[in-house]
């Protein structure tokens, strides 16, 4: 009960800020995964996705799980000032549940995730989408799991890197062959053999082949329990990695 109590503590202490500017907040952090819908939507008009699928319904699932990469694979970027400035060793130092600052941090990342890829569903709905309400319910609770997993990774890399030009660095490096590899803006199955078994090692690529299944509304899908298993996965590594890092720092 204490983490969780902890973890409600930390949570509003970090939607504080949040709160006193929510437009920019929210707005910033999903222009990168709107300038892809807006320049890569018209590309698509009129043409079938794969398995026969309409092109808004296989491209707007891939955004939405790229969304969750930019909002919260950047979120130990939030983290540095404080571990420059003294603040969180400072929390530290009080007697809250490690697990609980992490919790707090990523829950707050979360939350404003979850509220960027609805207005952009909205968005997208309103121009022709057509989802499964069910579908999307689903897919917005896998898209949590995952942003809680990318997000405490973040925290961590930020632990151990503490410098901006290297956390960038790493992100930089990163996320981007995740994104191009996981077929979010092409579909991977029609890539070279060698490409394609990339892909697939890729795991972000199976989240978005689950959130695509879950959009359909084919909720029974192997390819939705295959994702979720993998976001699920990710987040436990995370908590671990996350915990142990916590307190490595207060040692």
């Amino acid at each position: 009960m204490n983490v969780l109590r902890d973890t409600g503590i930390v949570f509003v202490r970090q939607m504080r800020p949040t709160l006193r500017n929510p437009v920019a907040v929210i707005v910033f952090g999903m222009l990168q995964p709107v300038l892809y819908l807006a320049l890569f939507g018209p590309l698509l008009s009129g043409m079938p996705g794969p398995s026969g699928a309409a092109s808004w319904e296989w491209f707007v699932p891939g955004i939405v799980v790229m969304l969750g990469l930019f909002g919260t694979a950047f979120a130990g970027f939030g983290l540095l000032p404080e571990l420059r400035s003294g603040a969180h060793e400072r929390l530290l130092a009080t007697s809250v549940s490690r697990v609980a600052l992490l919790l707090g941090r990523v829950s707050r990342d979360v939350v404003v995730l979850l509220v960027q890829a609805v207005l952009v569903i909205a968005v997208v709905t309103a121009l022709g989408l057509r989802v499964s309400p069910l579908g999307v319910a689903a897919g917005l609770l896998l898209l949590a799991v995952l942003g809680i997993g990318l997000g405490i990774l973040s925290y961590v890399m930020a632990m151990l890197l503490r410098q901006e030009y290297l956390f960038a660095g790493l992100l930089q490096t990163v996320i981007m062959p995740l994104i191009l590899l996981s077929g979010v803006l092409l579909p991977m199955d029609m890539a070279p053999g060698w490409l394609s078994t990339i892909s697939r090692a890729n795991p972000i690529s199976h989240v978005v082949d689950a959130e695509r299944a879950l959009f359909a509304g084919d909720l029974t899908e192997p390819a939705v329990l295959v994702g979720t298993g993998v976001a699920v996965a990710i987040a436990l590594i995370a908590v671990v990695l996350g915990t142990r890092s916590m307190r490595r720092v207060s040692a």
